[in-house]
């Protein structure tokens, strides 16, 4: 049996994934690290700010709490924290993490 630093159940649309025979899916490691960072700019509800405004300047307030929310996992190197924003409505969070390499997620229709 592997040994993981880090394991939970994959959540999606706010769900829990189950497989074929109906038992939940399980993630690791970098992958547990980027649904924490998911669901954390989901549950500040910064997405949906970030989103709704039409200010320049206060989108670029947003994106900033966004990176400083982001940067608060103790598990990423600080200062690797990156947001892109390529269409409305989607989101795309970028960092390095201490153990496990890149990590990368997409937060969509919030």
């Amino acid at each position: 049996m592997a040994d993981y630093k880090y394991q939970d159940l994959l959540i999606e649309k706010g769900d829990v994934v189950l497989d074929a025979g109906r038992n939940p899916v399980l993630i690791q490691d970098r992958a547990v690290i980027a649904q924490d960072i998911k669901h954390a700019i989901i549950e500040s509800n910064l997405a949906v700010e970030l989103i709704a405004e039409r200010s320049p300047s206060k989108k670029a307030d947003i994106r900033t709490k966004l990176e400083l929310l982001v940067e608060e996992d103790v598990r990423l190197v600080p200062g690797t924290v990156r947001l892109e924003e390529p269409t409305e409505g989607t989101i795309y969070v970028f960092a390095t993490t201490a153990d496990f390499g890149d990590v990368t997620t997409e937060i969509t229709n919030v």
